[in-house]
């Protein structure tokens, strides 16, 4: 697969189409187990974002997923239809009071699993995340 750009549902059978092929690009760039898993959870945890949280399951609003390929890393953007948020106002799921919280450390993971992960308001609306994964240079 070469990239990938298209406009999912929003349920959680999207999440698991928009893991699958962003795993097969990955596995295409050459990209080893451990990176494949991490690219996996990256994107699961940010489409269950965009669907639960952005665009709230309402079978209105698509979730726009798109994967890149680059000669030395692969992007993924993924992009919901919702009210948008503020970064600064969620919670720190590191602050004591978080850590058993069920929810909030999506983005953590993502930032922790990915490269480069930029997050904006989309345009007329929504939330935007744009995550990179750079391939290893062999030395």
């Amino acid at each position: 697969i070469r990239s990938v750009n298209t406009m999912l549902d929003s349920t959680l059978d999207s999440v698991d189409i928009a893991e699958t092929e962003a795993v097969k690009v990955a596995e295409g760039l050459g990209f080893d187990e451990e990176d494949l898993h991490k690219i996996g959870m990256a994107v699961r945890e940010c489409m269950v974002n965009a669907v639960v949280h952005g665009n709230r399951y309402n079978s209105r609003k698509k979730v726009h997923f798109q994967v890149l390929r680059g000669s030395d890393r692969m992007t993924v953007v993924i992009r919901d239809e919702g009210e948008g948020f503020e970064l600064q106002s969620l919670p720190d799921p590191l602050a004591e009071e978080n850590l058993l919280r069920q929810s909030g450390r999506g983005l953590l993971l993502i930032q922790a699993f990915m490269d480069d992960c930029h997050i904006h308001r989309a345009q007329p609306r929504g939330t935007e995340v744009k995550m990179m994964k750079y391939l290893a240079k062999a030395s």
